[in-house]
């Protein structure tokens, strides 16, 4: 065995070990400081090289890292570390394989692992509980998904933390000197890419739809990625069962003997499903008698009111990977009940004069716009941004008889655009023409720039919003061509709304 394989621990050899980190983001610094701690020799390099970067920077020199490395192309070679080729690369989460850094890793068989391998093979901390993990991918619902779980984890007593790609780094996480009960774990293909060693108790693709093409080089590379989250699961495979492609997934999936596989769907479930019947959600497979009964686990009152299709399929999927661990009905429901959801996903923002402004700024791919379309009849739908070379013909061919107008936004609207032409020609497209659209992607974006592109944004549909329209921004693409990230878009569009709007509404369980 490789000392590289060899390091499944804590306490493993780590000392002295050569380590290349790229990035400084959260994730970037997680690992590096992770590393250092370990006594691992880290060089860390980004393209960033602004005061936040800098300012981790000294942190992280502070801590043990032996070098850090800023500004553009500080990432484009394999540095060496005290002289040497380094012993192992991590990645940033956003950096392709085709990346020359990876790359020339590669070229030269150095092995490269992302922040969950390493993560895994750190669980079991001396001293503090490993805690079971329950993995959550998909193209669209994680973040969701993982919270409902981690609610309803919590309603049964246990010691629950959602983590990864959510927010909260997976090496912060497993650091915590009290251990956790279970480790809800958000995957979002990048980090499974790079994941050989996971072993997840119960694990769920909950959709697959065209997204991040442009990172993995086709569709089928794509799908094959979001496939290795059920790998070397334990206990159970929990599959969307109105999806041929995670029943594919799962069938074709090498686990863990013994692993069941366990199916949701939005309606009546088979044997070994958990689905809907009438007004409630049921549970066909953790019981004994699942033959010829169900057993209540919820009511769609409980998800919200109204409930939207894709929110129930969360709610089911998150239950579904609870009871894989002997969680009761009853805490169940109370999770249910307990959630609540993130801004930035179907957000009532405000209502005035019979205009609904919705904030769905997590939409970033099609398949996730097209669930929040499907919420409302009359729209004026906000989209555009980074495509990452993903189709809108099926997107806008679907929802062409919702559109109002569209308001579009983004550096690169041609593809949308010319999906808007093709399925919906006689819908009323506004253009921003403006200087800011023109922004590049990467650059450092200052606040000022996305909220004069929101309020642009805002104010060209409330010119044309009546009473029984919706104004909704779901961009149906990713948002750093000139936005940070999608929580700065949503917020910019929050805020751009009530500038304009008196009356404002809470967050609602819409979301």
């Amino acid at each position: 065995m490789s000392r590289i394989e060899s390091l499944r621990s804590w306490d493993s050899e780590w000392s002295g070990l050569r380590v290349v980190v790229a990035g400084i983001t959260k994730t970037g610094f997680s690992i590096a400081d992770t590393m250092a701690e370990l006594g691992a020799r880290v060089v860390v390099v980004a393209t960033s090289d602004n005061a936040e970067a800098r300012q981790a920077a000294q942190t992280l020199e502070i801590v043990g890292v032996e070098e850090v490395v800023l500004g553009p192309g500080a990432d484009q070679a394999l540095p060496l570390v005290g002289g040497e080729l380094p012993d192992l690369v991590f990645g940033s989460p956003g950096m392709p394989p085709t990346h020359p850094l990876l790359e020339a890793a590669a070229a030269h068989g150095i092995p490269v692992w992302g922040d969950m391998e390493l993560a895994w093979r750190l669980r079991a901390r001396p001293g503090s509980k490993a805690g079971e993990w329950l993995a959550v991918t998909g193209t669209n619902g994680k973040t969701t998904t993982v919270g409902l779980t981690e609610s309803i984890l919590v309603a049964a007593g246990l010691r629950a933390v959602a983590a990864g790609n959510v927010g909260t780094p997976i090496l912060d996480v497993i650091r915590d000197p009290q251990g956790w009960d279970v480790i809800v774990v958000e995957l979002s293909s990048f980090q499974l890419h790079w994941a050989q060693s996971l072993s997840p108790a119960a694990s769920v693709c909950l959709n697959v739809a065209e997204d991040h093409v442009d990172w993995h080089g086709s569709y089928d590379a794509y799908v094959a990625d979001k496939a290795r989250v059920y790998s070397n699961t334990r206990l159970a495979c929990i599959f969307n069962a109105e999806q041929e492609e995670t029943i594919r997934m799962v069938e074709e999936a090498d686990v863990v003997q013994g692993c069941r596989a366990i199916g949701f769907t939005t309606g009546l479930p088979a044997i070994s499903m958990l689905g809907v019947v009438e007004d409630l959600l049921v549970d066909r497979a953790y019981i004994t008698e699942r033959k010829d009964s169900a057993t209540e686990l919820a009511s769609l009152a409980d998800v919200g009111e109204p409930a939207p299709r894709h929110l129930v399929a969360n709610a089911l999927a998150a239950a579904a990977l609870a009871r894989a661990l002997g969680v009761e009905p009853a805490a169940i429901r109370d999770g249910i009940r307990n959630y609540q959801p993130g801004d930035h996903r179907i957000q009532l923002v405000a209502r005035k004069n019979g205009v609904a402004w919705i904030n769905d700024s997590k939409a970033t791919n099609p398949h996730a716009a097209a669930a929040s379309l499907k919420s409302f009849e009359s729209v004026v739908w906000i989209a555009g941004g980074l495509s990452k070379g993903v189709s809108y013909d099926e997107l806008v061919a679907d929802s062409a008889a919702r559109l109002k107008a569209v308001v579009l936004i983004g550096v690169d609207t041609a593809p949308l655009e010319t999906a808007l032409q093709r399925h919906a020609p006689d819908v009323s497209v506004i253009h921003l023409r403006t200087g800011d659209t023109e922004m590049v992607q990467g650059e450092d974006l200052p606040d000022s720039i996305g909220t004069r592109i929101m309020e642009q944004a805002v104010a060209a549909a409330a010119r044309v919003a009546v009473s029984g329209d919706t104004v909704l921004m779901a961009p149906a693409a990713a948002s750093m061509d000139q936005f940070t990230s999608y929580a700065h878009r949503g917020s910019a569009f929050v805020d751009a709304v009530r500038l304009r709007v008196e009356d404002q509404a809470p967050t609602t369980k819409e979301s």
